[in-house]
């Protein structure tokens, strides 16, 4: 099974069009296009019935009070976790690839709806509904892509990881709302294989790719 994407190179920076926020000098940052990057995908094992698609920040911050904070400087040492940016589930195996932008496009401030997307396909909450919802300015249920926007005063490097799991059902046995534990907990015992790809971004600077 081979996953790919023509929309960043593997193991490189994911260009800022496919962020939702990125560098800027006088105000440390400023919204991106917040497009969800192209992928593709071939050699599915026999008998795959439908994919699903997890896209996770592997070096989240999981203490957040020093996040974006003036005068410091989040360690490399401090404790770190896994940020979902994309839960998409019921992804017919046929279609092959997914366009840049036909997932997401644009920030949608107090979360984005719940529609049935694209090919019958399913999207569920990212980590920003979880992020936002104690700023008044932003908090709501966000569905599907939003991209990356790691702490601009962080000094590593994050690695954000697309993985694509060929299952042996139709339908992701998950209903409802659902988030990406969710999904890993109901895809158990249906995965006939996975593949992955790892893009990097950074919000600082200082920081060297």
């Amino acid at each position: 099974m081979k996953c790919s994407s023509p929309s960043f190179t593997v193991g490189t920076a994911i260009p800022n069009e496919y962020a939702l926020c990125t560098i800027q000098a006088s105000a440390h940052l400023t919204l991106a296009p917040n497009r969800n990057p192209a992928l593709m995908w071939s050699d599915l094992p026999a008998g795959t019935q439908s994919l699903v698609l997890i896209c996770y920040d592997a070096d989240g911050a999981t203490e957040i009070a020093d996040v974006n904070r003036e005068g410091c400087l989040l360690s490399p040492n401090q404790r770190r976790g896994r940020f979902y940016h994309w839960v998409l589930v019921d992804l017919p195996p046929q279609l092959g690839s997914i366009r840049a932008g036909e997932f997401s496009e644009g920030l949608s401030r107090h979360g984005k709806e719940r529609v049935q997307t694209r090919y019958g396909a399913r999207q569920g909450l990212n980590g920003y509904t979880e992020w936002f919802a104690h700023d008044s300015e932003m908090t709501g249920k966000y569905f599907g892509y939003d991209g990356p926007c790691p702490p601009w005063n962080d000094s590593i490097v994050h690695h954000y990881v697309f993985t694509l799991y060929a299952l042996d059902v139709v339908r992701c046995p998950v209903e409802g709302e659902f988030r990406a534990v969710d999904v890993l907990k109901a895809i158990s015992g249906h995965v006939l294989e996975q593949a992955d790809i790892v893009g990097l971004y950074a919000m600082n600077p200082d920081v060297r790719f």
